[in-house]
């Protein structure tokens, strides 16, 4: 725009400067010429060289009128082409206006649909925030309505201005910026709606998920039937556009059957006309006439045609109202039938008159042949019509079908909107109900930390307590029994109570009945009140005039105050007398008199009431009545709010304080409910007091002080009455008050027992909940964390549909460009501009490009293609290798199970050979740790280096000998060997971590080399049995070099699947990519729904760029199609030019002019259609706002569409998790499997200890067998360990242990060899049963590819399928682009044919102004030129003067030297000579005035004739151009003539044709004016049918409506009656009211008499409540302290309880203690434990002959036998002792507990003899039964200084062993009790002296033993001590 207005405006500068610098040169010359003109006048030249310059002059003046008429010239030509460059601007400025004005529609209904959005969003995010939600829709509407009257009225002005467009420019602008704010609004209400959604979902989640769940399914089935609706849609609309091709195609071959038709009429008329003459003009003229009046009709038809098209058109809009489609259909139906008819007679008619005319010379016999031609012809037209009628019932037929179908699933979507809307607002709901929840969780959470306060103000104060009842014990004692006592008449006390509680709160219901109730009756009230506040506004007027009464009554009522002051006196003494007589008896003839005095005064009285009452009847029913009546409802409406807020405090206070003192809150609710009645009874005093100063104000001032008196007495009686019932209340309050402060002294201090257990429970509650809020944290971390990654995939994913997107369009741009300049093409003239060749240039390079990149693309999706496939066939790869390793699995689990067995028989071998095992297995584990190594380089180097440390370590303790000298080198193997086990372990556990974290090609490959190495590993052991070392040493080499071969080749494997894996892992990420390419359309719509529904900023710009690159593209086109209407133009132009200088060209063809009048009537025709469709635009922007309907509906397909793109998210995400889970579980396998793993390595170590266990009890069972062998048999490890306990001794020894090894190696060979052939037959049972499993599995191998066959191909017909929809998804898009631009080029060829009429009116008109202007300016310069003449007449007149005048004074001059010379010489005397002279100059002058006259004249003639010469001049150039001009209209005239000629003459002959055919279509027609008249006849009868169905209708609608009317009637009837019942009412109660107040009257007298009695009660009653209250307050108060003091006691007592019973059990434990250890002082003085003793004993004959003098040296260093008597004892004789021994004990300790095994120690019974009591002093210092599990660090040293070192190590071995103790809370006292806390559970007792024996014992003190440490160090250790 900016670029075309700088170019616009430099060329106009440029123009402008031009003339500007002409005229301005013009000037100059012309004001020159001015200033030498006159310069002339004051030089003195010749006269030759005046004429010269005169020449001069006139020559410069003629070259300077060429110059400006060459300028002129071309200034027009520049005008001209500036004008068509404006034209050409201007039209594309409208042009771009229409786009612009487009563009503002569609961002106008945007912005209408998003201002309704914003208002929904609003309403369901805050209700409270509608006000603000209002505004913004508002401010839409305005904006909206200001761009629709904007819009129109720039589009009614036709002729735009600059101004208009930058207005536009501006306004959509304007229209931008509140498309962004409304967006921003948009965002920032969603925002708030799901910040509130967040809160509630952590409120209540489950609720929400139920919710979106139902949600989901609803969603899921609106979906189904929105894309079943849309594809039963997309499928009418196909069909219906089949069906309008085939009828255009029709219409069209039609039209061209009809041409041929009149061709041949023409052909046979021409054929006719041969027999007429030429020559008869008549007859040319008809025939011309009927000629254009064909042409008329045929331009009628094209327009009909035409209008046909378009309610075509029209009615594919409307399909959704078929019904009315259906009448129209046949309506147009009709009408085309009626048209056609009408069009065939009149053709038939006018031409039958016509050849009859012409032709009556022509035989009968050839017009009648011709005329059944005719009807031959029209027969067929007509079989054509019919078949063409039936068509159009057919389809109307599947258009009612159509229509029933689409009206069934409008119903459907409807109902499913109605459920959305039910949905939403139970959603709303319980939102509510979330939110409510949420404050009273918040309520809850606030009275939990007041509990906590409380809890903790307990606490201390318990704390201080503490230290007090150590000073109260003894004065606590007494006050116990004393409170006891209380409690127990409080506990009865309490019973009574509760009841009354019960009761209490039946009446709080109760009240709050009442309250509910009340506020039903103030929201009556304050409808009354507003009907009140209405008639006091009327009556305040009249009441204005009352008070000024008021004031003049006032000074009366004073006075009678006064009076009624000494009536009252009166009255007391006739009281006091009338008393007396009462009492006295006697004087009756006093009462008679008082009362006769009474009843005259009462008399009196009564008359003034009633005629008081008849003065101010008026007055007290209008004032005092509504004055009662509105202060009754202000009263009540006060007391009911304040009942209302001390209820609704009281509830709170009930709510907060009901756990402390509940009972007296209700007293004290009772005592301001009391104080409120209280305040009603005085307020209700004032208003009477009021309202009897206003009557008495009101009265007139006739009434008495009696009337005042009585008045008085009625309120001093009712006020006795509230007292008296006040009092009455008042005191029963106070009896209630006092037996509730008894109850609730009773209730407090059970309550607070149950408050000290309701602190505990939410202490308990505290925690969980700090617990549950850390885990909802974490879990919160984790949502956090994955919707971060969902929103970077998000964004990722968007970024690529953008980038899609506009790819597409770019596509789609050049597509469509290719498809113009394709057409282009074709349209180019013969003589094509360079601008046309280049641009072709550049377009079929951008072609080629854009093949280019197709041809990249095509190649990319095929590789995708084959990318997506081979990903299928590696998923079936993965799949065969998971079912492979579930196979595997079960094979290792079966070696695993054959391996325990063999494990079983192989470890009752020889040990030695188990030695050699071990060595052998030790190497194969290296090795296959190394392998596992170079496997693991990549993953981890930290164990490479611990597994190396290990490998030194195991060739280290490969490398002892086992020679006898060195036993202990053995031992330190033995503990190595411990140390290598745990290695092992950890290497274990390491290794299975390691596993877990291989992927699963790599885990399966392992578990397979594990399986053959444990394969293997038996293999080695058979042979190692059977064969002998050396063979199994070279063998195993060997094989070492063939695993290792295998090791790389696995390697090399594993490297491949991990490349495959990567390789598939990017293949995978690739193929989303492609998917989510390809749905990137449906992607769009769906991030649109999510974020309307959570971020939705970025879909407002996403949609926001579309419509701006739609309208670039439009704006493209548009500029396209104005570049080929302006070559048009100028084609166009050229051929103007051409005809026009026919002079010079040689003439016009007469086809071209032809052709050009051709498309002038076309022009002519489109102007008309585009007058027509410029108002169906006007109509339809005034449907633009029904349209918006139409836009949310199909906003309401979209999120349909996104629905079904969610869905399909939804399935690829469900597929994508199952392969994650299935991934996941495979992860989980392989753990299973490595827990497995190490089962089995638990397993093999239970194993070893069953065979210990099974060795020992064979040890036991053999002493029957010969002694030798069966000592031989158990003492190959003992000996070791005394070898290396004592190495000292002698080598006899030595020698006798190796003889009898010897033997039993004997004894163990034969045992080997039935060992092995067990084996041998086990490994034979083996391989039978793994032949059998690989038999199954081939099978299950076969079955498994067989469907993996039938997998694969049903993934291949899925793929077909998906290509086969995709395909056809992308025909239906490109059909539709193709529809759209096709209407698109439509609407832009109307728009350029509008432009082009546009531009031809507008060229005329100017034309027709240049004209008039270059008249003017003619006539201006003519007029210019007169003047110029004139004043160069002028000039030369006053010239010529000027000259006259000069020549007078120079000859002035010269007379004077005449006279002068004449003087001289008169005065030498020459007088004859002067005469001579003058007379000489006289004649001079004559000839010099004669000449100047001749040379004056000449000069004038001079110019006249030059003046005449310019203008001859002029008019015999305008003569040429006339000239010229007449022989170019000559010249056109004649072609036009000769043209004109032959046309005539070529209409002729074909009107002659025309005639003849017409003739026989006239027969046919009145046929068919036949049949058409009786259809007409049926379809006016079925339109009278139809009108009688109509009126029918009407006369139904009209009884209803006349029913409605008699309803409306009998409605107003009953108002009516209403009101005349409530004015009745009305009356009633005032009657009443009347009749209240004459009872009143008449009970005031009796009133007057109880009132005396009632004062002197409340005077008594007044006193005993004063009394009573004061006792009260004195009741309360110890109250308060009697409910302290009992707290207090009850904490002592329980206190004091606990403490007693501490103290009793630190007694008796202390006594227990003090008994035992004097026992044990007494018995351990001299003696030795028996158990120990008795265990020593056994133990020694469970041991080895060779070993047990270390026995019996223990036992006597025990029992302080010294070293040397015990060697002296030993050399005696070594088996005697022994032997007696065993048999005086046989059995074994009872009394040992069984410890269990571990898998890391060795078999007690298999073990050394130091081992074993180690053994059994771990058992000793350590009971059966685990201990209780208290901490080390809460307990505190014990202050025995004795038994201090012995408890610490007991605690320290525990600690050792238990690891998982739980953390006991420890009192807050300081002191720790001896017993233990948690009770005497299953840990025996808790005493901590109370220990076994073993731990108490002086001699042997128990050491923690790690399995670190060897036995022989242990041995040493005791044997020092």
């Amino acid at each position: 725009m900016s670029s075309w207005l700088g170019g616009l405006g430099s060329g106009l500068g440029q123009s402008l400067g031009q003339v500007g610098g002409s005229l301005a040169s013009l000037t100059g010359q012309i004001s020159n010429f001015t200033k030498d003109m006159l310069m002339e006048g004051t030089e003195d030249v010749p006269a030759d060289s005046g004429r010269e310059e005169n020449e001069t002059t006139h020559s410069v003046l003629r070259s300077e009128n060429e110059r400006l008429k060459k300028l002129y010239t071309d200034l027009e030509e520049k005008h001209e082409a500036s004008e068509l460059q404006i034209k050409q601007q201007s039209s594309s400025y409208r042009s771009q206006l229409q786009q612009k004005e487009e563009e503002i529609n569609h961002l106008k209904a945007r912005q209408t649909a998003l201002q309704d959005e914003l208002l929904r969003l609003q309403s369901a995010a805050e209700s409270a925030r509608s006000a603000s939600g209002g505004a913004p829709a508002a401010n839409a509407s305005s904006s909206f309505s200001y761009g629709t009257s904007h819009r129109v009225s720039a589009f009614h002005e036709d002729d735009m201005d600059f101004g208009d467009v930058i207005s536009s420019q501006q306004e959509i602008n304007r229209l931008s910026n509140e498309v962004s704010r409304l967006e921003s609004e948009l965002g920032h209400w969603r925002h708030v709606a799901q910040t509130k959604v967040q809160g509630a979902q952590s409120s209540d989640q489950t609720e929400i998920c139920k919710l979106q769940n139902i949600i989901k399914e609803l969603k899921q089935n609106r979906s189904q039937e929105i894309d079943d609706h849309q594809h039963e849609m997309s499928v009418l609309q196909n069909a219906h556009q089949q069906k309008l091709t085939e009828i255009s195609r029709r219409h069209r071959e039609e039209l061209s059957d009809y041409e041929e038709r009149i061709e041949e009429l023409e052909n046979l008329l021409q054929q006719g006309g041969s027999g007429v003459t030429v020559t008869d003009h008549s007859k040319v003229y008809e025939m011309q006439n009927t000629i254009q009046i064909l042409q008329m009709e045929k331009v009628e038809s094209t327009k009909k045609i035409e209008d046909l098209e378009h309610k075509i058109k029209e009615i594919h809009k409307r399909l959704s109202s078929a019904e009315h489609d259906q009448e129209v259909w046949k309506k147009e139906r009709e009408r085309l039938e009626v048209e056609r008819r009408q069009m065939t007679e009149q053709y038939a008619e006018n031409e039958i008159m016509r050849l009859s005319s012409l032709n009556q010379d022509i035989n009968l016999a050839e017009d009648n042949q011709k005329l059944q031609l005719c009807v031959q012809t029209l027969e067929k037209e007509k079989s054509l019509l019919s078949q063409e009628k039936e068509e159009l019932q057919i389809s109307l037929s599947k258009l009612s079908s159509e229509y029933e179908v689409i009206k069934s699933t409008a119903t459907r979507d409807l109902d499913l909107f109605s459920q959305v809307h039910d949905l939403k607002h139970n959603l709303e709901v319980k939102e509510q109900e979330l939110n409510q929840s949420i404050h009273e969780n918040e309520i809850l959470m606030a009275e939990l930390e007041e509990l906590d306060k409380q809890n903790q103000e307990a606490t201390k104060h318990v704390i201080l307590i503490k230290d007090q009842l150590s000073k109260q014990q003894s004065e606590g004692d007494s006050v116990i029994k004393k409170l006891k006592e209380e409690l127990d008449d409080e506990k009865q006390r309490t019973h009574q109570l509760e009841d009354d509680k019960m009761s209490i709160i039946k009446e709080l219901n109760i009240q709050k009945e009442k309250l509910t109730h009340s506020e039903q009756a103030l929201s009556d009230l304050q409808l009354i009140k507003q009907k009140l506040e209405d008639k006091v506004e009327d009556l305040v007027g009249q009441l204005s005039k009352s008070e000024k009464n008021n004031f003049d009554i006032q000074k009366e009522n004073r006075e009678l105050r006064e009076h009624i002051r000494q009536s009252e006196e009166g009255l007391s003494t006739v009281r006091s007398e009338l008393t007396q007589s009462q009492t006295q008896g006697s004087s009756s003839n006093l009462k008679d008199d008082l009362l006769k005095e009474r009843d005259t005064e009462v008399q009196n009285l009564k008359q003034n009431l009633s005629e008081v009452k008849q003065l101010n009847e008026h007055l007290e029913q209008v004032a005092f009545d509504l004055r009662t009546e509105n202060e009754e409802l202000l009263e009540a409406y006060e007391e009911v709010r304040n009942q209302l807020e001390e209820s609704v405090a009281g509830n709170k206070q009930i709510s907060l304080e009901k756990t402390d003192m509940p009972e007296w809150e209700k007293a004290q609710l009772e005592t301001e409910l009391c104080r409120a009645e209280k305040r009603v009874l005085e307020e209700e005093r004032k208003y009477e007091q009021t309202v009897v100063k206003e009557l008495s104000g009101t009265r007139s001032p006739d009434t008495s002080a009696l009337q005042l008196e009585q008045e008085r007495l009625i309120q001093l009686n009712q006020e006795k009455d509230f007292e008296i019932a006040e009092l009455k209340k008042s005191i029963e309050q106070m009896d209630t008050d006092h037996k509730r402060t008894k109850e609730t002294l009773s209730s407090s201090l059970e309550e607070q027992k149950q408050l000290t257990q309701l602190i505990n429970e939410k202490e308990i509650c505290i925690v969980k909940l700090k617990e549950k809020s850390s885990e909802l944290q974490k879990e919160l971390d984790r949502c956090a964390q994955t919707l971060r990654k969902n929103e970077t995939l998000r964004q990722t994913i968007e970024e690529k549909d953008r980038s899609l997107g506009s790819m597409k369009e770019e596509n789609n741009h050049l597509q469509e460009e290719l498809e113009r300049l394709r057409e282009q093409q074709s349209r180019v003239v013969p003589v094509p501009e360079p601008r046309t060749l280049d641009n072709t240039i550049e377009l079929e390079s951008e072609l080629s490009q854009l093949h280019i990149i197709k041809d990249h693309l095509e190649e990319e999706i095929k590789h995708h293609q084959k990318m997506i496939e081979d990903q299928n066939q590696n998923k079936m790869q993965l799949l065969q290798s998971l079912q492979e390793q579930k196979k595997e699995m079960d094979e290792f689990k079966y070696q695993h199970e054959q391996m325990s067995i063999t494990h079983t028989r192989l470890f009752l071998e020889k040990d030695e050979e188990i030695k050699n095992l071990q060595k052998t297995i030790e190497q194969i584990k290296a090795q296959l740790h190394e392998e596992r190594q170079d496997s693991q380089t990549e993953n981890s180097d930290i164990f490479q280096e611990t597994k190396v440390q290990s490998l030194n370590i195991e060739n280290g303790s490969e490398k002892h000998d086992l020679s006898k000298a060195e036993t202990e080198k053995l031992v330190k193997g033995i503990k190595e060997r411990e140390l290598e086990i745990k290695l092992l372990n950890e290497k274990n556990i390491s290794l299975t971590k390691q596993i877990d974290q291989l992927s699963k090609d790599e885990v399966g490959k392992l578990t397979q080399i594990i399986q053959q190495k444990d394969l293997e590993i038996q293999a080695l052991h058979a042979r190692i049995s059977s064969a002998s070392y050396s063979q199994d040493v070279v063998y195993l080499q060997q094989q070492l070099h063939a695993y290792a071969m295998e090791r790389e080749k696995v390697m090399l494997v594993l490297n491949e699947k991990t490349r495959e894996n990567s390789q598939l892992k990017t293949e995978y990420h690739k193929v989303i990519d492609i998917i989510s390419a390809k749905e990137a359309a449906l992607i769009k719509l769906q991030d649109e729904n999510k974020k309307m529904s959570t971020r939705f900023e970025s879909s407002g710009q996403d949609m926001f760029k579309e419509t701006i690159q739609n309208l670039s593209r439009i704006i493209r086109e548009k500029d396209i199609e104005i570049d080929a209407l302006s070559q048009k133009c100028q084609t166009l132009l050229t051929v103007l030019q051409t005809s026009g200088t026919g002079s010079e060209a040689g003439g016009v063809n007469s086809n071209q002019f032809e052709e050009l009048l051709q498309e002038r009537d076309k022009l002519k025709q489109q102007v008309k259609k585009m007058e027509e469709w410029k108002q169906q635009v006007m109509t339809t922007v005034q449907n633009m706002q029904h349209e918006s309907a139409q836009l949310q509906e199909e906003l309401h397909q979209l999120q349909a569409q996104v629905s079904v793109d969610s869905d399909n998210n939804s399935k690829l995400q469900v597929d994508y998790t199952g392969l994650i889970q299935s991934y996941e579980q495979n992860e989980t396998k392989l753990k299973n499997f490595g827990q497995e793993l190490a089962q089995v390595q638990h397993s093999i170590g239970q194993l070893c200890n069953t065979k210990d266990l099974l060795l020992g009890k064979l040890d036991i069972m053999s002493p029957q067998l010969s002694s030798g062998s069966s000592l031989t048999c158990q003492s190959a490890e003992p000996l070791r360990a005394s070898q290396s306990s004592e190495p000292h001794e002698s080598s006899q020894l030595l020698q006798q242990e190796v003889d009898d090894l010897r033997k039993s190696l004997q004894e163990k060979d034969a045992t080997i060899r039935t060992l092995q052939e067990n084996n041998h037959r086990l490994s034979d049972s083996v391989a039978a049963s793994s032949e059998v499993e690989r038999r199954e599995h081939e099978q299950t191998d076969s079955e498994i590819k067989q469907l993996k066959g039938k997998q694969e191909v049903l993934q291949n017909l899925l793929k077909e399928k998906d290509l086969l929809i995709k395909a056809k998804s992308d025909q239906l898009h490109s059909s539709n682009e193709n529809l759209a631009n096709k209407v698109n080029e439509n609407e832009l060829l109307r728009q350029a044919v509008t432009n082009l009429k546009e531009r031809i009116l507008i060229l005329e008109m100017d034309i027709s102004k240049l004209k008039g202007e270059n008249e003017k300016i003619v006539e201006a310069s003519k007029g210019k030129e007169t003047e110029y003449q004139a004043l160069q007449e002028t000039n030369m007149k006053f010239s010529m003067m000027l000259r006259e005048k000069e020549f007078e004074c120079h000859s002035m001059r010269e007379k004077a030297l005449a006279f002068e010379q004449l003087l001289k010489e008169k005065e030498q005397g020459k007088a004859g000579e002067l005469n001579q002279l003058l007379n000489a100059v006289k004649s001079m002058q004559e000839k010099t005035v004669t000449f100047q006259q001749e040379r004056d004249q000449v000069m004038l003639a001079l110019k006249q004739k030059q003046m005449e010469n310019s203008t001859l001049q002029n008019e015999v150039q305008r003569l040429r151009d006339k000239e010229s001009r007449l022989n170019q209209e000559l010249q056109r005239l004649r072609d036009h003539l000769l043209e004109s000629e032959d046309s005539h003459t070529r209409e002729a002959l074909a009107a002659e044709d025309r005639e003849a055919k017409l003739r026989k279509k006239v027969s046919v027609l009145e046929e068919k004016l036949v049949s058409s008249s009786n259809a007409m006849e049926n379809a006016s009868h079925q339109a009278s049918v139809q009108v009688e169905s109509l009126q029918e209708q009407l006369n139904m609608v009209s009884k209803q409506r006349d029913e409605t009317a008699l309803q409306l009637s009998v409605s107003q009837e009953q108002v009516k009656q209403y009101a005349l019942s409530l004015a009745n009412l009305q009356m009633v109660l005032e009657h009443f009211q009347q009749e209240e107040k004459a009872m009143y009257s008449a009970e005031l007298e009796k009133q007057n008499h109880i009132l005396a009695e009632w004062k002197k009660k409340a005077e008594n009653l007044e006193g005993k409540v004063l009394s009573l209250q004061e006792r009260l307050d004195e009741a309360n108060a110890a109250l308060d302290s009697a409910s302290r003091l009992t707290e207090q006691l009850d904490l002592k007592e329980e206190q004091i309880e606990e403490l007693k019973k501490q103290n009793e059990l630190h007694q008796e434990m202390l006594g227990d203690a003090q008994k035992k250890l004097m026992n044990l002082v007494n018995s351990t003085e001299g003696k030795v434990d028996k158990v120990l003793m008795r265990n020593l004993f056994i133990g020694h004959f469970h041991t080895p002959k060779h070993q047990r003098h270390e026995v019996l040296r223990l036992m006597g260093s025990i029992l302080g036998v010294k070293r040397e008597e015990m060697e002296q004892l030993f050399a005696e004789g070594q088996g005697g002792v022994t032997r007696w021994m065993t048999g005086w004990l046989g059995g074994g300790s009872k009394s040992v507990p069984n410890t269990p095994l571990r898998p890391n120690q060795q078999s007690v019974f298999n073990s050394s003899f130091s081992e074993l009591f180690v053994k059994f002093l771990e058992t000793e210092s350590h009971p059966s039964v685990p201990p209780p599990k208290l901490s080390v660090h809460d307990l505190k040293p014990l202050d025995s200084p004795g038994r201090r070192k012995v408890d610490t190590d007991a605690a320290e071995s525990r600690a050792g062993r238990r690891t998982d103790v739980n953390p006991f809370l420890a009192p807050r006292s300081a002191a720790v009790p001896l017993l233990n806390p948690a009770g005497h559970g299953p840990g025996g007792p808790g005493h901590l002296l109370l220990k076994p024996i073993s731990d108490v014992l002086p001699t042997f003190t128990p050491l923690p033993v790690s399995p670190d440490n060897s036995a022989g160090v242990v041995l040493k250790d005791l044997l020092k001590q």
